[in-house]
């Protein structure tokens, strides 16, 4: 009776495996496609970054709104560095102003611009008679998101430049 292994037995030594010429073939192809996918893959990160700060802003804005109503006090929300969003942002706690209640660190290589702080009434409207606007962008890449608060208090996205 004859085995499944035996199947393999019965060839020949010199017809395993892939030819040096094969395997330079393969790389050579590999390399150009990952090549040419790399820029490509580039704008996607950029992208992504993008929306995940305006993601974090809107969560952050609806945050300062929901301490401000359960606090019964004004809230703000400040960048961590003066005018500066892209250096982090924080919440600053309404019963002492050196702490926050919360604290967002820095987006490297992204471009955010909104007001100098947005504060939040008890009520969760804004404070003042202009909404808030956020815009946010990468060097190089032409993907934007805005994050505008409306005099209400809700914050929203959308896919363009303020």
């Amino acid at each position: 009776m004859k085995s499944w292994c035996g199947q393999f037995e019965a060839r020949t030594p010199g017809h395993r495996g892939f030819t040096l010429t094969e395997i330079l073939i393969v790389v050579a192809v590999i390399g150009i496609l990952s090549a040419l996918g790399a820029p490509a893959f580039s704008d996607l990160i950029k992208s992504q970054r993008i929306k995940s700060m305006a993601t974090d802003v809107s969560a952050s804005l609806t945050t300062a709104r929901s301490e401000a109503v359960k606090r019964n006090k004004n809230v703000t929300i400040s960048p961590v560095v003066a005018d500066t969003w892209k250096s982090g942002w924080k919440i600053v706690d309404p019963d002492d102003a050196s702490r926050s209640i919360e604290v967002h660190s820095a987006f490297d290589g992204l471009t955010a611009t909104g007001p100098s702080s947005v504060t939040y009434r008890s009520s969760g409207r804004i404070q003042g008679n202009t909404a808030p606007e956020f815009d946010i962008s990468a060097s190089g890449s032409s993907d934007h998101r805005c994050v505008t608060v409306d005099l209400s208090g809700r914050p929203y996205t959308k896919a363009a430049a303020c």
